[in-house]
C-alpha cells in the first residue's frame, strides 16, 4: 500500500498470505512513520467496475474495464471489485484479466450466497496476488419474503454454508447482509456474529436502497459493535446508495463510528440515484482532518479528476456540472464578489486547491455579474495590460457582450481586444447599426457615426444588409473602397457566439486589412469597415 514500515518481513508475510484488513492496520497504523501513532487508514474499496456499470447505459467491454482497472490502481485505491464473474462469460473474462494484469489492489469477485457463484468468483480472481471473494444476501424481512422467498433460518443457513466454503477457496472473505439497513437489528447482529465465525474477515453493511438517515445510520454502526461478540474478529465497510442523496453523509458517519472500509464509485456513478461517490470521500477526510481526526486514505488525489474524466468519457455519462470535486462548475466562479476574493487570497472561496485534485486552476467566470477586478485578472492572464481609462472602456463592451451571453470566454476577451485595441486613431466610430430586410423587400441599413463633428447617420439599400450597410458608410466617410475579401468566423460554439469579420479592402494600391467583433454579425461586418476606413485615413495622413 506504499506506506513505510519498520517491520518489512511483517508486511511482506502480510501480502503473501492475506489476512483481514484489521490485521494489516493493526500492522500498517503501528509502524507508519509520517503518521501519528493513533492514525487509522480508511480503505477505499471501489465498485465502479461491478456496480457503476450496472448504471443504464454504461456497458463495457473487457479492455475498457481493464484500462479503469490499472487507473484505479494508479489512484491506489485499496480493493478493486473487478464484477459479478457468474454473471455473464464477459464478465468472468474481465474480472480474470484484471486479476492477473492489474498489480496493486486487492482483486475482489461477487457472488450470492449460491456454491456455482462463488465457484465461478474464484476462478476467475485464483491467480490475483491479493484476492477476496465478497458473497451477499438479502436480509430484511422484506428482501427475504420479497426476493428469496425465504425465511430467516434458512438465509442464516445459507450465509454460514456460503462463507465457509468461500474461506475454504480464499482467505479474505466479505460477507454484506444486504438491505442491512432495514434488517430488524436483532437478526441482523446474529447473522453478522455467524458469517464471523463461519470465517468473514470483512463484514459490509449496506444501506442498499438509500433508506438510512445519517444519525440512524452511525447509531446501527455503533450498536453492530456493541452487540456482536467477535466483531473485534474483523473489519466494518459500509456500501451506501444515494437515493436520497445521503450516501456520502451515511458513509462518513459510519467511519466516525468504527467502520474502515467505504465501497465507493467514481463521480458517484450506480444503480439508480448511484453509490456513496469516491472522491467526495477521498476529500471529506483530507480537506476536514480536523473532524476526521487521525484518519486518512491511501488515495492519490492529484488522480481524481483525470479517472473521473476516463469513467465518464468510456461509460458515456456527462458528470452533473454542479458534482462536488470533478463537477465543471466545482472550481469555477461567477459572483464577482466570489472572483475577486479568490483572485486576492484563493482559500476566501475554496476549501480545496484544484491543483490538489487534477484540475489546472480554478476558473473565474466572466458573466455579467464579474467586476472589473475578475476582467483585468482574466485579461493579464491571456498577455493584456489596459490602462484603467482603457480597462474601463473593455469593461463596458464586455458588459454588452456578457449580457447577450451565459460566458465570456478567453476566445470572447481576445476578440474584444482585438476589436478594442486599435493600431490607428478612430476617425470614425460605429455608434449605431440598424438594419431592415426579409426574402421580399430590399435590405435598408442605417448606421451611425461618429465623427469629429459628431454623430452622423445615413442609411442604404444593397444586395443584402451588409452591402446596404458599407454603402450607407462609403456616404459617410466619402472613401469608396473596393473590397476584396470578406471572411467571418464563430469565435466560440453556440448560437449565441462572438463573430469575428475580417475584410482586405483596396486603396489604389494599397491593400489594407479590417477588424470587427460582435456577437451580431452585420455590426461585426460594419466595424471591419469602418476599421478599414480608419486605417485608410491614417495611411493617407502619413504619405
Amino acid at each position: 500500500m506504499g506506506l513505510k514500515t519498520t517491520e518489512e518481513s511483517d508486511l511482506r508475510d502480510a501480502e503473501h498470505n492475506p489476512t483481514s484488513l484489521k490485521q494489516r492496520a493493526e500492522i500498517e497504523t503501528t509502524t507508519v512513520k509520517e503518521k501519528d501513532t493513533m492514525s487509522e487508514q480508511v480503505y477505499i474499496f471501489d465498485t465502479t467496475l461491478r456496480d457503476a456499470e450496472q448504471t443504464p447505459g454504461a456497458a463495457l467491454n473487457l479492455e475498457e474495464k481493464l484500462e479503469i482497472a490499472h487507473h484505479l490502481a494508479k489512484m491506489n485505491v485499496d480493493i478493486i471489485e473487478a464484477g459479478f464473474p457468474v454473471s455473464s462469460p464477459g464478465d468472468f473474462d474481465a474480472v480474470e484479466r484484471i486479476a492477473n494484469e492489474v498489480q496493486g489492489p486487492e482483486i475482489c469477485a461477487l457472488s450470492r450466497v449460491v456454491e456455482k457463484d462463488i465457484t465461478a468468483a474464484w476462478g476467475a480472481i485464483k491467480d490475483a496476488k491479493k484476492p477476496r471473494i465478497h458473497t451477499f444476501v438479502g436480509t430484511s424481512d422484506i428482501h427475504v419474503a420479497g426476493i428469496t422467498r425465504s425465511d430467516r433460518e434458512t438465509i442464516l443457513k445459507r450465509t454460514v454454508d456460503a462463507v465457509t466454503y468461500a474461506k475454504s477457496l480464499c482467505e479474505t472473505v466479505e460477507f454484506s447482509p444486504m438491505d442491512a439497513a432495514r434488517t430488524e437489528p436483532g437478526y441482523l447482529f446474529k447473522v453478522i456474529e455467524e458469517a464471523i465465525d463461519a470465517g468473514a474477515t470483512i463484514i459490509n453493511i449496506p444501506d442498499t436502497v438509500g433508506y438510512a438517515m445519517p444519525f440512524e445510520f452511525g447509531k446501527l454502526i455503533a450498536e453492530i459493535f456493541d452487540s456482536v461478540a467477535n466483531i473485534g474478529d474483523t473489519v466494518i465497510s459500509v456500501h451506501c446508495h444515494n437515493d436520497l442523496g445521503l450516501a456520502v453523509a451515511n458513509s462518513l458517519e459510519a467511519i466516525k463510528k468504527g467502520a474502515r472500509q467505504v465501497e465507493c464509485t467514481v463521480n458517484g456513478l450506480g444503480e439508480r440515484a448511484g453509490n456513496t461517490s469516491l472522491e467526495e470521500i477521498a476529500m471529506a477526510i483530507r480537506t476536514r482532518s480536523d473532524f476526521f481526526d487521525g484518519y486518512y486514505t491511501g488515495i492519490e488525489p492529484k488522480e481524481i479528476v483525470p479517472i473521473s474524466r476516463r469513467v465518464s468519457r468510456t461509460m458515456g455519462i456527462p458528470v452533473q456540472p454542479n458534482k462536488a470535486i470533478v463537477g465543471a462548475n466545482a472550481f469555477a466562479h461567477s459572483s464577482g464578489i466570489h472572483q475577486d476574493g479568490v483572485i486576492k487570497q484563493r482559500d476566501t472561496f475554496e476549501i480545496i486547491d484544484p491543483e490538489d485534485v487534477g484540475w489546472q486552476e480554478s476558473q473565474i467566470i466572466l458573466s455579467p455579474r464579474s467586476g472589473r477586478n475578475a476582467l483585468r485578472h482574466r485579461l493579464s492572464v491571456l498577455g493584456y495590460s489596459p490602462t484603467q481609462e482603457k480597462l474601463d472602456k473593455i469593461y463596458e463592451r464586455f458588459l454588452e457582450v456578457a449580457d447577450k451571453k451565459k460566458a465570456v470566454h478567453d476566445a470572447d476577451l481576445e476578440a474584444i481586444m482585438r476589436d478594442e485595441v486599435r493600431s490607428v486613431p478612430e476617425t470614425f466610430h460605429l455608434e449605431y447599426i440598424q438594419v431592415v430586410c426579409g426574402t421580399k423587400i430590399s435590405p435598408t441599413t442605417t448606421v451611425g457615426l461618429r465623427a469629429e463633428e459628431g454623430i452622423i447617420e445615413e442609411a442604404s439599400t444593397g444586395d443584402g444588409p451588409v452591402d446596404a450597410a458599407y454603402k450607407a458608410i462609403d456616404r459617410v466617410a466619402k472613401i469608396p473602397l473596393v473590397l476584396a475579401d470578406y471572411s467571418i468566423r464563430s469565435v466560440t460554439e453556440g448560437k449565441d457566439a462572438i463573430g469575428e469579420v475580417t475584410i482586405r479592402v483596396q486603396d489604389n494600391q494599397h491593400s489594407i486589412v479590417g477588424y470587427g467583433a460582435s456577437t451580431d454579425i452585420i455590426e461585426a461586418s460594419a466595424k471591419a469597415y469602418v476599421d478599414a476606413i480608419n486605417k485608410v485615413v491614417h495611411l493617407r495622413q502619413e504619405v
